[in-house]
């Protein structure tokens, strides 16, 4: 079984605007990872438990892709009517079987180990992997450049969590991760992270 440590944002309050930075949405969920082999698929939640039984779905949709050996890191979630991200939806276990997975990167594709490969390149094959997305499991939308700040304001009027900015070149680093979240000081999320302080 492939094994990896996540790639762990750090909180920042300030968004990069470079022109090399990708900037996606940050949905409120449970990070995880879907691992298939062949016709074996689980799903793991960021500390390591087996949450295969607990996402149906997720499962199903990761069983319709052609590639039969993959490893992509998510979130997570269940959405609401408008597609937005509904923790308390999710934390409640009452729908579970309605749980989809948010990937935004693959980090194992047919026995490769794709770590040392730029985040563009990675995102390229998580692309053509999910270009016939299963319901289930989707492909987390992405800006390029400038537009990082605006996205940002646009994200909080929209009263999603925030956003998470990465570097195209990088290569996926566990303990020195350069990804950078900023979060909506307005949304629960931002509250419930407070709270544990």
């Amino acid at each position: 079984m492939f094994r990896f440590e996540y790639c762990k944002p750090v909180m920042r309050k300030v968004v990069p605007s470079g022109p090399d930075w990708i900037h996606e949405i940050k949905y409120d969920g449970y990070r995880g990872r879907v691992v298939r082999d062949g016709k074996d698929v689980k799903v793991f939640s960021r500390s390591g438990l087996d949450w295969t039984w607990r996402y149906p779905f997720i499962v199903e949709a990761a069983l319709k892709i052609k590639q039969k050996s993959f490893v992509i890191d998510g979130e997570i979630c269940v959405l609401d009517v408008r597609g937005v991200s509904d923790f308390n939806a999710l934390h409640s276990n009452r729908h579970n079987d309605e749980a989809q997975f948010y990937t935004f990167d693959i980090v194992a594709l047919e026995g490769d180990d794709l770590r040392e490969l730029p985040l563009f390149e990675r995102k390229g094959k998580l692309a053509k992997v999910l270009h016939r997305r299963p319901e289930g499991i989707f492909v987390a939308p992405f800006e390029q450049g400038e537009i990082g700040p605006q996205l940002f304001e646009a994200a909080c009027r929209m009263e999603l969590e925030g956003i998470v900015s990465k570097h195209r070149e990088r290569r996926y680093r566990s303990r020195t991760c350069d990804w950078i979240k900023v979060k909506n000081r307005k949304h629960p999320a931002y509250s419930r992270v407070a709270d544990q302080f």
